[in-house]
């Protein structure tokens, strides 16, 4: 397996300060890709993904399960252990999104909060057939239904354009968030 971003760095670097400025020190979070400081940071910070090697590769995790949610979308952890959980550019690839959404929200404490972050780039091998013939506004509503199928989230749900805007580069990724907030806080 490779160890490599799946979106550019303008992206990354989007993605990274999105994170920075709302997440708030302190907090158990579940997955990765976040601000160095967040080591140091934050209560715990814990991954799981397909890719045991980049897992145990990354620094940032106080624990890890390298596990193939589309095999088995239950999440390794026990219930409301966490104030943030983040799926960095992967739903896209889940044949059982509202079934992990629904385990995301059984891990999420009361007004725990969802950023799930997406782009138009993806493995197109790799994603579910209808994410390819989608529009970005058109994804960011199928996950918003996710969220509305999974249930037990607040609404309205929000979405947000984080892309990166850099002068003289006439092409970046795209990058979105949405963003679910668990009921019962």
């Amino acid at each position: 397996p490779k160890l490599v971003y799946h979106i550019d760095e303008p992206a990354v670097a989007a993605l990274t300060q999105y994170y920075r400025n709302n997440i708030p020190p302190g907090s158990r979070i579940l997955f990765s890709h976040y601000p160095l400081e967040f080591k140091d940071n934050m209560k715990r910070i814990s991954g799981t993904g397909m890719n045991a090697l980049e897992l145990k590769c990354n620094d940032q995790l106080t624990d890890f399960e390298a596990k193939n949610l589309n095999k088995d979308p239950t999440l390794p952890y026990d219930d409301n252990s966490f104030d943030v959980v983040t799926c960095v550019v992967s739903i896209d690839y889940l044949i059982h999104p509202i079934e992990v959404l629904k385990e995301v929200h059984r891990v999420l404490r009361p007004g725990g909060k969802v950023i799930v972050s997406q782009s138009n780039r993806c493995f197109p091998t790799k994603a579910i057939r209808m994410w390819l013939s989608m529009s970005d506004r058109q994804h960011l509503e199928l996950i918003n239904g996710y969220f509305q199928y999974a249930g037990g989230f607040k609404e309205p749900r929000q979405a947000f354009d984080i892309t990166a805007k850099v002068p003289l580069n006439p092409y970046h990724d795209p990058m979105f968030i949405v963003e679910a907030v668990k009921e019962g806080a």
